[in-house]
């Protein structure tokens, strides 16, 4: 089964006019393929400032496509290397957290809309360095209109 994790900008990017619309196809093939989506205690924790309609959308995605990853040990010392490396800023210490556990957890895809601190080409190469450099391997990351082929050959 595939495995992929999410962070918290592709929960909200539902209701983004910008993102909207590949947001809501990105879900529909997820549920469509039975793709395992990984949430963690970090997406948690940040959606408990999101505006109700936002958690309420992820609450009624189907529990058999998600599975819920802690933040461990491993993890938090993973996003400190990222930093340490100058990858990103102590400020980008959360999206450190989204990288370490999906690395950690060698999902097959992150997707985010988070272009500035994660879908970027410059970071994916520092965090995929970083990951090498301590023997883990690279991570695949892009945004949810990349994420799958959405044409209908039929």
């Amino acid at each position: 089964m595939k495995t992929i994790y999410v962070d918290t900008s592709v929960f909200g990017g539902k209701f983004d006019e910008e993102f909207g619309y590949w947001t809501q196809k990105f879900f529909d093939q997820v549920v469509k393929d039975n793709i395992k989506l990984l949430k963690s205690d970090v997406v948690d924790d940040e959606l408990t400032g999101s505006p109700e309609f936002v958690r309420k959308f992820v609450n009624s995605l189907p529990e058999k496509n998600i599975q819920h990853i802690e933040l461990s040990e491993e993890a938090i010392w993973l996003a400190e290397q990222y930093i340490t490396e100058n990858v990103v800023g102590k400020a980008s210490r959360a999206d450190c957290f989204h990288i370490a556990i999906a690395t950690l957890q060698k999902v097959d895809l992150l997707v985010s809309w988070n272009f500035k601190h994660i879908v970027n080409i410059e970071r994916i190469h520092g965090y995929n360095a970083v990951n090498l450099k301590n023997g883990f391997q690279t991570l695949e990351i892009r945004n949810p209109r990349e994420a799958f082929d959405y044409e209908d050959n039929n």
